[in-house]
């Protein structure tokens, strides 16, 4: 076996929810990735637990290698984001315990900063080291590159920002409550998502060291 440099690239959306029950919620719907089309979400309960929701043992196997967990959950999960009537777009999410519906707005202001950003340049990893220290002022707990767990690189480049003007959200079919800011930040990696809630278009590059035969 021969050690090489793997480079893993996952391409959609990732979306943050806060609410005032305490309960935060991180929504990965990948339209493309190593393992195909899929959706994910982790969750940190009120009590400080950190879950990870996955579709299948393969994805939650590299997702619990690269992030923190407390307890992994394969459930099936299904997640939609469609044009609603000229309103935005409306997201849903089905994922074990975890429902979400959500209507996402318009660009945040720090989203309109970014959209003037190259989109080649804006998902490079030299790029997104240059700027990383940058994002942490523009966006407390926000990185854009990192070291992840098993000596794996991390880079997170967002070339879209929008808004989520109202979410219904609920948990083991409880309500969690109006929706609230992200603080404090979710504890999954080095990075957590912007404070207000929001859906981000991003492409996620990690690195790392894989075998060949």
């Amino acid at each position: 076996m021969v050690a090489v440099t793997r480079h893993w690239v996952f391409q959609g959306h990732i979306a943050g929810f806060g609410t005032e029950s305490g309960l935060r919620a991180v929504v990965g719907i990948w339209a493309s990735s190593p393992f195909g089309a899929f959706a994910d979400a982790m969750v940190e309960l009120p009590s400080g637990q950190r879950l990870l929701l996955a579709p299948r043992p393969d994805i939650a196997d590299f997702i619990q290698t690269t992030y923190t967990f407390d307890d992994v959950v394969l459930e099936p999960v299904q997640a939609a984001l469609i044009a609603n009537h000229g309103e935005g777009q409306l997201l849903t999410v089905q994922a074990g315990p975890l429902s979400i519906e959500a209507q996402i707005g318009g660009p945040t202001r720090l989203g309109r900063l970014m959209a003037l950003v190259p989109p080649a340049l804006g998902v490079h990893p030299w790029w997104l080291t240059l700027i990383n220290p940058v994002a942490a002022v523009l966006s407390p707990g926000v990185r854009t590159a990192g070291m992840a767990s098993q000596g794996r690189r991390e880079f997170y480049g967002v070339t879209g920002l929008h808004t989520v003007n109202t979410a219904s959200i609920a948990w083991k079919g409880r309500d969690a409550g109006p929706l609230a800011d992200i603080s404090p930040g979710v504890r999954f990696g080095f990075s957590s998502v912007p404070a207000t809630p929001a859906l981000a278009t991003i492409q996620t590059t990690i690195m790392g060291v894989g075998q060949m035969p």
